[in-house]
């Protein structure tokens, strides 16, 4: 039902290298940068495994966070993305491990990222 989804970020750079490191596990890497001229010298980038669907704008600081969660093939990128994340800087909000409280085979991990965002990874598959 979601096409994609962006987030202003307060600095692009340091959001840059933490999504880098934390989208690796997942498959997922900066896909584009829109060029400069489009966005009124804003950076703007799509992350995204084959095209872009989570955008990172450069603007200032959000009031309110947010929530996203990726979509994660094996428990295992799961925990490998909680581990990425953790070590690019972003805080701890749920180690991983099964959520039965959503779903029977929900198996979750949780960041905030340096914006604050709550940044999820879920697979839906049983082990």
């Amino acid at each position: 039902m979601i096409d994609h989804i962006g987030i202003e970020v307060a600095d692009f750079e340091r959001a840059r290298t933490f999504y880098d490191k934390a989208m690796a596990p997942l498959g997922a890497s900066l896909l584009m940068m829109v060029p400069a001229e489009f966005t009124g010298g804003r950076k703007v980038g799509g992350y995204g495994r084959d095209r872009p669907v989570y955008w990172l704008s450069e603007g200032g600081a959000q009031r309110a966070t947010g929530h996203v969660a990726f979509t994660a093939n094996t428990r295992a990128e799961v925990d490998a993305f909680h581990a990425a994340a953790l070590a690019a800087g972003g805080r701890d909000n749920g180690a991983p491990g099964p959520r039965p409280h959503y779903h029977a085979d929900y198996y979750g991990a949780f960041v905030f990222d340096p914006d604050g965002n709550n940044i999820e990874a879920v697979c839906h598959r049983p082990e």
